[in-house]
């Protein structure tokens, strides 16, 4: 399985103009470090919780379909699934038309379900061989994304901001603060 963005976020769910105010900042001199920071911190929230903040498009490629009638999307919240297609070994493609499934985007997590009883067509292709490509995140606009989620983020900008000490990948760094997470802790995927 790969997943592959396609078309990443065109605004970020916190200005730099919001950021700075966070952190009390009115020079420029820091301009860059807080916009990668913005950045970091949407990334590692949208990681860590499967979610995408801000509309982007992605695709999904897997070798085979999985087990049963169902295919989990790992993106969430689903906006559409804009096409189902199927490669051969001459990199032709073969769409699967919209009619033999069921986008249920509702469910967490989101999900293509087939319709008809059968099984889904198969690629033409041992590894890659099936395309689903879909559209996630709450909005367009900053304002669309969940207040405490941009809360968290602002959080954690200032958490890096403050500290800045290197560590080693995978050696024990600072924790993430606890606020940051109990304000992230309903946007968690729940399992049964």
């Amino acid at each position: 399985m790969a997943l592959v963005m396609t078309s990443g976020p065109v605004i970020e769910p916190v200005s730099l103009l919001d950021a700075k105010a966070h952190l009390r900042v009115d020079a420029a001199d820091e301009d860059t470090l807080i916009s990668s920071l913005i950045i970091t911190s949407r990334l590692h929230i949208e990681a860590s919780l499967g979610l995408a903040l801000i509309t982007q498009s992605w695709s999904l490629f897997l070798d085979a379909w999985p087990g049963g009638t169902t295919v989990r999307l790992p993106m969430r919240p689903l906006q559409s699934v804009s096409a189902v297609q199927l490669y051969a070994e001459d990199e032709s493609i073969t769409p699967v038309a919209a009619s033999g499934y069921y986008v249920d985007g509702k469910g967490v997590p989101a999900r293509l379900v087939r319709l008809g009883g059968t099984g889904w067509p198969a690629p033409k292709r041992a590894a890659n061989g099936i395309e689903i490509a879909f559209t996630a995140g709450y909005g367009n606009l900053a304002s669309d994304v969940p207040e405490p989620i941009r809360q968290a983020l602002m959080l954690l900008i200032a958490h890096w901001y403050e500290r800045r000490e290197p560590f080693e990948v995978g050696g024990s760094g600072v924790a993430i603060p606890k606020m940051v997470s109990e304000l992230l802790m309903p946007y968690r995927e729940r399992r049964i």
